[in-house]
């Protein structure tokens, strides 16, 4: 369990507060309601992009890395298609090095074009180096046009096309920064060891400062469709081997299928003993890897099933073996050892994350995102109360090979 406190300051912004007595860290992380799928759709990328640019410094501070370096702490940030984190760890003595940094860029990043020019390169590269140059660089992306026609969600983090990014105005950059960079749109969440009203005091010094801004309303978020004919995408990339990739629509995030989703792909890809590795790669050995996750995203998210052939696999033999495993789930008994083992580890695994302040921060913003902050506490028990008849039931209805979206990412035969 994580005890916290929250509060809202007069500017809107949210404070959460955990008391960590037993850390000698204090975790600092500033969560803004933002991510890819508040992006125009000819002007995406924006949100990872200030990711980079919000480094970039103030007026008042140039070099945002510097008092985090002296005051003995490391610092980062990382963007999803619902929103980007930015987060401090550093002694609890220091934390008001933290709060002035953070409070400072949240109002006053300095952009100018030199710096935009700078991190749009920047940009462009990773681009460039992580999906359209890596192998398998670009199955994601073909993956999420591929299931979403309407959402944001049919576009990731990096955006759809560098060019996006390399056209970007500095009036359209700084017209994102103001829409969305404001404390009405974002979560402080501490774990410190100091008491929760010695952080909401510091929060109010620091971030009050901040003022209320009239926030533009966001463009309106279109609901997917609900798909009900199977799609198929077949391409040829030069890779080492062919994948097979699976993909489903689920609920979201807080939605009672995320959970039982979530505990289905830990039956079937949960490491080692699991059983896609045991069926598909040890006893049959049809696949050199296998997973099974869900996305975990504010609006109805995806069930996503992917896995690399063997050298001589056939496709059609392997598909048929995946589905042969759906159809296990839906029809075939779990044997409660097995059902009971998911739960365990999921359970070993939040309370041992609950060690770290960092993670107790992280997770605190997180499900305050979510509007339900109370379940960050409750899932627990979520888990531990499925049966094994959801997750037949999970297998049916949602499994179903008229709902699916099959990628097949063959690998290109090169001629001798």
């Amino acid at each position: 369990m994580i005890s916290y406190k929250s509060h809202t300051l007069s500017n809107g912004l949210t404070v959460i507060a955990n008391r960590d007595g037993v850390s000698k860290l204090a975790a600092v992380n500033l969560l803004y309601k933002v991510g890819a799928r508040n992006e125009n759709p000819h002007r995406t990328g924006f949100a990872h992009l200030f990711e980079h640019l919000m480094f970039r410094g103030t007026r008042g501070i140039p070099n945002f890395d510097t008092p985090v370096q002296m005051a003995a702490g490391e610092n980062n940030a990382f963007t999803t298609n619902d929103y980007t984190d930015y987060y401090i760890t550093l002694p609890v003595a220091n934390i008001e090095t933290a709060l002035w940094l953070e409070s400072d860029r949240m109002t006053g990043l300095y952009i100018t074009p030199e710096k935009l020019e700078a991190e749009k390169r920047v940009v462009v590269e990773e681009f460039k180096q992580r999906y359209l140059n890596q192998p398998y660089g670009d199955l994601h992306m073909l993956l999420r046009e591929l299931t979403y026609k309407v959402h944001p969600y049919r576009w990731s983090t990096i955006g759809r096309s560098p060019e996006h990014i390399m056209d970007a105005t500095l009036d359209e950059v700084r017209e994102f920064y103001g829409r969305f960079y404001q404390p009405s749109n974002a979560i402080l969440s501490v774990s410190a060891d100091l008491a929760e009203e010695r952080i909401f005091d510091l929060a109010e010094q620091y971030f009050t400062a901040s003022q209320p801004v009239q926030a533009q309303s966001p463009n309106e978020i279109p609901m997917e469709p609900a798909q009900t004919e199977p799609r198929r995408l077949e391409v040829e990339r030069d890779v080492p081997s062919t994948s097979i990739t699976l993909a489903w629509h689920i609920g979201n995030r807080t939605s009672p299928s995320f959970f039982v989703a979530d505990l289905v792909s830990d039956l079937l890809a949960g490491g080692e003993s699991a059983r896609l590795y045991q069926h598909l790669v040890k006893d049959r050995q049809l696949f050199s890897s296998i997973n099974a996750y869900v996305t975990c995203d504010v609006d109805p998210g995806l069930f996503i099933v992917t896995g690399q052939l063997l050298p001589g696999v056939k496709e059609e033999s392997a598909e048929r073996a995946l589905w042969g495993e759906i159809a296990l789930l839906a029809q075939g008994s779990i044997p409660a050892r097995e059902l009971e083992k998911v739960k365990n580890k999921f359970e070993a695994n939040t309370l041992f994350g609950e060690i770290n302040v960092m993670n107790k921060a992280m997770n605190l913003g997180f499900y305050a995102m979510l509007g339900d902050l109370a379940l960050v506490n409750r899932e627990v028990g979520i888990y531990l109360g499925l049966t094994e008849a959801d997750v037949r039931e999970f297998a049916r209805n949602t499994l179903h090979p008229d709902t699916c979206s099959t990628l097949i990412y063959r690998a290109k035969q090169h001629k001798k």
